[in-house]
């Protein structure tokens, strides 16, 4: 591929917006790098307007996805849902900060498992620091369960993480295969992450902590927002079981919960519009036509040559590589962009399924690495900012290169070996 002077271009203003959204200069939001970098791409021509627009409306289902969880999350935290739960796992901690842990942890591969990664970021996160507050423990390691078991559970089902859907486009295999690919890297994936984050949380999980916290009986709207999240759980696996999209749905519910739940209380729903971090709908937005610029730039086409001539010497060996090598590459610009030009480069090449499951593997665990690396990860930031805590980037890169290498090589090691 011969770069000229407009990929050259392309290339360097997706590189600076990466940069932005990653280190966050002058603390401004994700959210305003990726829509400069996008307008940016659409003013200089590098990409025409209309497929800029054709761009952003690939995100359609995402945006709705997204919105659907906000809503059914901000409406659980203002009916006190989050605080009952959190009352629940601290008394059931019998005092032990490592048993709160592991409670939190395995409530956290549930979440992830039948309502996504991006529910563990938005709806398990509140719950979590309201468990830490009630026990009047560091809530910040548990807080780390909620962001590292997004990605480590995330392929579990084809719905646990809408990175999925995006790799294998209208060809998500039936549950039976699925499994039959994923269960066991995913198992081992949960259970590498769990030990090294335990471990690295070692010192903060000593001694006793607060266990008299007595759950108080559930008002109607947080019983409306619990039978509002069941709900979703199983519509989510009934409409991947027939191969539907799954961002409707989910934004059904979640308005639907809602609207519910201010009826009955006659309220006003600025409050809960106000509490939603809006933001990352132009975040998301701004990397899908950075992505449809670099599909332009010939970089997909490369990547398909690549991926091309690996599997004519080896698939093992190009799924291997493929799927560390797209591990690295999501904490550089983010998993959603990189499935997206990993998808596109898989549609040219017909890669077989042991690369394009390595790839997936690598798309969804890789991101445990960085704090921006997926966007659970950046909701999971949001939440925890909104609650009063602050984690850096290097902060979060040191926990993530003790989790996340150890259980993506047992992860893709143990695909290529079924």
């Amino acid at each position: 591929m011969t770069a000229s002077g407009p990929h050259l271009a392309i290339w360097t203003i997706t590189a600076l917006t990466t940069a932005g959204v990653l280190i966050r200069p002058f603390k401004w939001p994700e959210a305003v790098w990726a829509v400069t970098g996008a307008v940016l791409l659409i003013l200089l021509g590098l990409l025409p307007l209309a497929d800029g627009a054709r761009a952003v409306a690939k995100g359609l289902d995402v945006y709705l996805f997204l919105i659907g969880m906000m809503l059914l999350s901000e409406i659980a935290r203002r009916e006190g849902l989050f605080e009952w739960v959190a009352a629940f796992a601290v008394t059931h901690s019998n005092r032990s900060p490592r048993r709160l842990f592991l409670l939190i942890y395995g409530v956290g591969v549930g979440v992830t498992a039948f309502l996504s990664n991006d529910a563990a970021a938005v709806v398990l996160t509140p719950a979590v620091f309201a468990a830490a507050k009630a026990a009047k423990a560091d809530p910040l390691p548990y807080l780390f369960i909620c962001a590292f078991i997004a990605n480590a559970a995330s392929f579990v089902l084809p719905i646990s993480n809408p990175a999925n859907l995006v790799l294998y486009g209208d060809h998500v295999p039936p549950l039976g295969p699925w499994l039959a690919s994923f269960a066991l890297p995913s198992l081992l994936s949960i259970l590498a992450t769990y030990g090294m984050l335990r471990w690295s949380q070692r010192a903060a999980l000593v001694g006793a902590i607060e266990s008299h916290v007595h759950p108080q009986s559930l008002s109607a709207g947080a019983v409306t927002a619990l039978v509002g999240l069941l709900m979703t759980a199983a519509t989510l696996l009934i409409v991947s079981a027939l191969g539907l999209h799954l961002g409707a749905p989910t934004c059904i519910t979640g308005v639907l919960t809602t609207a519910v739940v201010l009826v009955r209380k006659r309220a006003s729903p600025i409050p809960i519009l106000e509490g939603v971090s809006w933001a990352v709908l132009p975040l998301v937005a701004g990397l899908f036509v950075m992505v449809e610029a670099l599909n332009q730039s010939g970089l997909t086409a490369a990547l398909a040559n690549l991926l091309r001539a690996g599997a004519s010497a080896s698939d093992v060996v190009a799924a291997a590589i493929s799927g560390l090598g797209l591990a690295v590459v999501s904490n550089l610009m983010n998993n959603l962009p990189a499935g997206l030009i990993a998808s596109a480069a898989i549609i040219q090449d017909h890669a077989p399924k042991r690369i394009v499951d390595a790839l997936l593997i690598g798309v969804d665990l890789g991101p445990n690495l960085s704090i921006t690396g997926s966007l659970a990860t950046i909701l999971w930031l949001n939440a925890i900012r909104r609650e009063g805590e602050e984690v850096s980037f290097l902060t979060f890169l040191k926990v993530g290169a003790l989790i996340m290498p150890p259980a993506l090589i047992l992860a893709i090691g143990a695909r290529l070996l079924v």
